[in-house]
């Protein structure tokens, strides 16, 4: 009975500690658009973190390392929002007008060659 207790104090210091850290971080970064952080350890999957509809999964079952990981989410999320996510979009839409650029010249191309091909 004793190290079940000390199981669930265990895992209860854990989800404190993120939380504390979670809040923190946004505070320091001032990131807006997560919401909470939930501690799921999992020995079985590849991924140690993840952050989804606006929530940081943490799936590392090491206390410490879940901290780590915690930063690493949290940075990367940060990161993409300002920085990736913006590049990506005007990289589309650059491609989506250069897209309509090259349409109309294969329908210029086509139109000169039908022509040709009527004489």
């Amino acid at each position: 009975m004793t190290q079940k207790k000390s199981i669930e104090t265990s895992k209860d210091d854990t989800e404190s500690k993120l939380s504390q850290e979670f809040e923190r971080i946004k505070r320091l970064l001032e990131i807006a658009g997560l919401t909470r952080v939930v501690w799921r350890p999992n020995n079985s999957g590849n991924l140690c973190g993840e952050v989804k509809n606006k929530v940081v999964y943490i799936y590392e079952c090491d206390g410490y390392k879940a901290l780590e990981i915690l930063r690493h989410e949290m940075i990367d999320y940060q990161i993409t929002s300002f920085i990736i996510k913006p590049l990506l979009q005007i990289i589309n839409m650059l491609i989506k007008l250069r897209e309509q650029d090259i349409y109309r010249e294969k329908e210029r191309i086509v139109e000169n060659l039908s022509r040709l091909l009527d004489q």
